[in-house]
């Protein structure tokens, strides 16, 4: 079975995100006020081949962990869905 994967990648609580914080302070120069706590992530997609489901989040899951994080400060989130 095909799979489509999304990973959502985004720093930790606490862990400086300077990207956002530039952000943030140029949007009230361009004229948009009242937006706070900006973060910068990134978005991964890709499709996997498995024999089921489980398989198929097993190995997105170690992917995850070994490749496309930094654990100590980066958390994850993984959408998995059969590929269309």
């Amino acid at each position: 079975m095909r799979f489509s994967v999304q990973v959502e990648v985004r720093h930790k609580p606490g862990v400086a995100d300077p990207q956002g914080a530039t952000i943030e302070r140029a949007l009230p120069t361009l004229g948009f006020a009242g937006i706070q706590r900006v973060t910068v992530g990134k978005s991964i997609r890709f499709e996997v081949e498995a024999a089921d489901e489980a398989a198929a989040r097993v190995q997105v899951d170690d992917v995850v962990a070994r490749f496309l994080t930094n654990p100590v400060i980066e958390d994850s989130a993984v959408l998995l869905a059969p590929a269309s």
